[in-house]
């Protein structure tokens, strides 16, 4: 299974106001569509896959919200992409394949998320590494 290629096909930063204050930060990653792709310029024995997913920062109660659309390519074995797409007609995603995409669009969404939050300066939805000063009596 490789990654071919990534595309935001809708992005969209709210703030909606309210306080800002005991906030509860959640995220969800939804794919809604998995279907063979055509293209001409591979030729290879493996088979492309094209994923439709949607990516939500929640800013709960009512605070902001940043979602993220998008595709993703990838190509797997005709076999892996056979039960891959049987599995697909309930809606349902193999455990390897979902934490693959899943890891591609949380690597890529969350940069932009992060620059965007800084940009309308909403609090980070994931903690960033602080420095802290030692006392000297620890060394």
């Amino acid at each position: 299974m490789r990654l071919m290629g990534f595309n935001f096909t809708k992005i969209n930063v709210e703030r909606l106001g309210g306080s800002g204050e005991n906030l509860k930060i959640n995220t969800n990653i939804d794919i809604s569509e998995i279907e063979k792709a055509k293209v001409d310029f591979f030729k290879g024995k493996e088979e492309i896959l094209s994923i439709k997913f949607k990516y939500n920062i929640n800013y709960d109660p009512e605070f902001a919200k940043i979602i993220f659309e998008g595709n993703i390519i990838i190509t797997v074995d005709s076999k892996q992409s056979k039960e891959l797409l049987l599995k697909w007609k309930n809606k349902e995603v193999l455990p390897d394949v979902q934490y693959f995409i899943f890891n591609i669009i949380i690597r890529k969404a969350n940069i932009k998320a992060l620059q965007f939050e800084d940009e309308m300066n909403l609090p980070l939805h994931i903690p960033m590494p602080r420095l802290s000063k030692q006392n000297k009596e620890n060394n």
